[in-house]
């Protein structure tokens, strides 16, 4: 079993996320390791109205997370998402050792530091793509 590098962006039902954000992040939680991954950050990233009504929902919250897990266990990842009620969209991305490392640090405040603080909800994008969601 290789284990690989992934990003994985959740677009969540932002409602469910303001009234319990440590049930929803226990549930995302619960969803990785029902397939073996490994979490090694994750953040809310930003919370907006959506471009375009998705299964009726109007307005989403971004959740970034950055796992370790085997290649394998991406399609059962893609499925649970799917019959999910909390989960909208999700996106898996696999990355290369050093961007990832780079992409857990920019995740971090102060990553270089040391310190493992996420960064709030509706703080600016790390990596300089700041957009709004209209």
């Amino acid at each position: 079993m290789a284990l690989r590098l992934y990003e994985c962006m959740f677009l969540l039902d932002s409602g469910r996320y303001a009234q319990d954000p440590s049930g929803t992040e226990a549930i995302l939680q619960e969803y990785l390791e029902r397939c073996k991954a490994e979490i090694v950050a994750k953040a809310p990233w930003q919370e907006g109205k959506l471009a375009y009504e998705i299964d009726g929902h109007r307005k989403g919250l971004h959740y970034l997370v950055y796992f370790k897990m085997d290649g394998s266990e991406v399609e059962n990842l893609n499925r649970i998402c799917k019959l999910s009620d909390l989960v909208i969209r999700n996106l898996v991305i696999e990355h290369d050792e050093k961007l990832f490392d780079l992409m857990i640090q920019q995740l971090t405040v102060g990553g270089a530091h040391g310190e493992e603080e996420p960064l709030p909800v509706g703080a600016p994008n790390p990596v300089g793509r700041d957009r709004d969601l209209e």
